[in-house]
């Protein structure tokens, strides 16, 4: 009989990488934006607050509460007082743009919020779901699980100016992601996710495959992989910081909470924190 040690009973177990679908997302975008974000202790200070960031997370929260009231209390007459109460007032230029958006912000609401069912219940609204596998401990936070007849839908709330295709939806690593977490926390089928593109009132949807889902699954182990190897390399002092997390220069740069700390994104134009919320669509616009 072979020693306990030979058997590896005794073995180091593996260790998971945590992350959620926007960390690993981080690191795709921009392995330095991941560096200042996660590894990098003190973290360099950020950029001011964006407005368009204000404007997402008031309508997100203000979708949440709604979903929150009684069955005969979710009317559009409850929202004016549910997006005044959940507002984020930073980064917008002056109280004339804040009122406008504010206004915009409302009528999406009440134009999206008139087509739902109030009685039909989600099985879970800003519901953090989590799944394992041998090297990812995953979690999430989906702003919207819906039921429809034996299955789940993943629902994601976007609030950007530019539209939305199925090409979004089938691309998303992190509604993909959502997908195989709320299928083993609820224990149900889950394929289908959704876009809901507030300004426009449209959805972009895409019905996965086992399959595709894999995919998804197998690339966010590889970007995993890649992470762990970067922030060892550094630990051990093998790698300078700036070559494991090498910047990737791009529109997205003027766009970053560490553009004044990146050399490379100090390159590009900056932004101010209004101008998603203030202009025509461009192919730039976050979100």
């Amino acid at each position: 009989m072979l020693p306990v040690e030979q058997l590896g009973l005794f073995a180091t177990p593996r260790r998971l990488f945590t992350c959620t679908p926007s960390k690993l997302g981080s690191y795709e975008d921009c392995p330095r934006r991941y560096r200042y974000s996660y590894v990098d202790r003190p973290a360099p200070p950020k950029g001011p607050p964006w407005a368009h960031n204000s404007l997402g997370a008031s309508v997100h929260t203000t979708l949440r509460n709604w979903y929150a009231l009684p069955t005969e209390r979710r009317t559009t007459a409850a929202l004016p007082t549910l997006l005044k109460s959940t507002w984020v007032r930073e980064g917008y230029r002056d109280d004339a743009q804040e009122r406008e958006v504010y206004r915009r912000a409302l009528d999406w609401l009440e134009s999206y919020v008139d087509g739902l069912d109030p009685a039909d219940e989600p099985v879970g609204v800003e519901r953090t779901v989590a799944a394992r596998t041998e090297t990812l401990a995953l979690s999430g936070r989906v702003d919207r699980i819906d039921q429809r007849g034996e299955e789940l839908v993943i629902v994601d709330y976007k609030t950007g100016r530019t539209g939305l295709s199925p090409d979004d939806a089938r691309g998303s690593r992190a509604l993909a992601l959502y997908a195989i977490a709320a299928g083993r926390v609820f224990r149900r089928e889950c394929h289908r996710v959704e876009l809901h593109h507030l300004p426009t009132g449209t959805v972009a949807a895409h019905d996965h495959t086992p399959q595709s889902l894999e995919r998804h699954l197998r690339r966010a182990e590889e970007t995993a992989a890649d992470i762990m190897a970067a922030e060892q390399a550094v630990a051990a002092g093998t790698t300078a910081p700036d070559k494991a997390f090498p910047p990737s220069p791009g529109p997205q740069c003027s766009w970053c909470d560490y553009r004044k700390t990146c050399p490379v994104g100090q390159q590009s134009p900056p932004r101010d924190p209004w101008t998603a919320v203030d202009r025509p669509p461009a192919n730039d616009d976050p979100e």
